[in-house]
């Protein structure tokens, strides 16, 4: 039997006695219904918004992991460009220098990419500026080994070539000169014998007997033959091949043919007095990739150390003329 309910009514100062139908107890149930659902709702709203799920809190772990493995990965690409900038200035100063080779200018070497933007699709993604600066590092990086990696396959194939390469460097003295007493005229301003102005000479004059036997300095193939009554007079240049040119002037004869390969040593021609000379001599000039470079760097197989320093000045008086 259920309990019967009373309210007290302050107007008339009695207990009402408090109706107890089905619709009461229906409105109790939507009520108690109504509160707990708000209540359900308020702490679900809790539960997803402050609170987070394992699986979030796992996703949360790996993307902190990420993170940290981007950062360390950027520290690590620092460090490689550290190292490699290295390797790019041993091959540039060191490997590039004995063999020979062109220098790769640094507009090859730090080439960029083309593209308006080909970090585009990473714009979008958490923590985009690490992302991007990464990948960034990573293509730069991945150029520049490409770029040495070719140079060093360039410069094993000169290594394996290196024996060939100095049998064909000019590296003797172009006329037998024993006591350096044909060393005539060096590299440098000199007093022109004929129009008595200073100018620059461009090569190195042996002063010797007409006729006397001029050798090829290093290996090549005879690329030109001239004879005019000035200048050089009767001349002749050699390609040694790894950038090396030779010329010969004023020359009296030649022992040569066009397109003829030589090897060091042998006979091209002899000493005369043709073009714009005073007197029988040989005009020597070593071309290093279509530089005319000072002759006297490349007399070192046949000089002592104390004959190259005496060749060294006589052939820089100043005083002294040429042709």
């Amino acid at each position: 039997m259920s309990k019967v309910k009373y309210r007290y009514n302050p107007e008339t100062l009695s207990y009402d006695r408090i109706e107890t139908g089905i619709h009461y107890h229906i409105s109790r149930v939507l009520l108690y219904f109504s509160f707990s659902s708000v209540l359900g709702f308020l702490f679900f709203l809790g539960y997803a918004y402050l609170l987070d799920s394992p699986r979030e809190k796992k996703l949360i772990r790996e993307n902190h992991q990420l993170l940290t493995q981007y950062e360390i990965m950027s520290k690590n690409l620092e460090q490689t460009q550290i190292v490699l900038n290295d390797i790019q200035q041993r091959d540039e100063n060191i490997y590039r220098v004995i063999f020979s080779a062109d220098s790769i200018p640094n507009s090859i070497r730090r080439a960029g990419f083309g593209g308006i933007n080909r970090y585009k699709y990473l714009e979008e993604l958490d923590n985009a500026n690490l992302v991007i600066e990464t990948a960034k590092k990573l293509d730069v990086i991945m150029k520049q080994l490409y770029v040495q990696s070719k140079s060093f396959d360039e410069i094993i194939a000169l290594a394996k070539r290196k024996s060939e390469m100095l049998r064909c460097t000019p590296s003797i003295m172009p006329v037998s000169n024993k006591d350096l007493k044909r060393t005539a005229s060096g590299w440098g301003y000199r007093i022109h014998p004929i129009y008595k102005t200073r100018r620059f000479h461009w090569g190195m004059d042996f002063s010797a007997p007409k006729g006397t036997p001029i050798y090829a300095t290093g290996d090549g193939v005879v690329k030109k033959l001239t004879d005019r009554k000035t200048g050089f007079g009767r001349r002749i240049e050699i390609d040694h091949g790894f950038g090396y040119e030779t010329l010969y002037g004023h020359m009296s004869k030649f022992n040569v043919k066009y397109g003829q390969k030589v090897k060091r040593g042998d006979i091209i021609g002899y000493v005369g007095n043709s073009g714009t000379s005073t007197a029988p001599h040989l005009h020597y000039e070593v071309h290093v990739k279509g530089k005319k470079v000072n002759p006297q760097h490349y007399y070192f197989n046949d000089l002592s150390a104390e004959e190259y320093e005496k060749m060294i000045q006589i052939a820089t008086n100043s005083n002294q003329t040429f042709d």
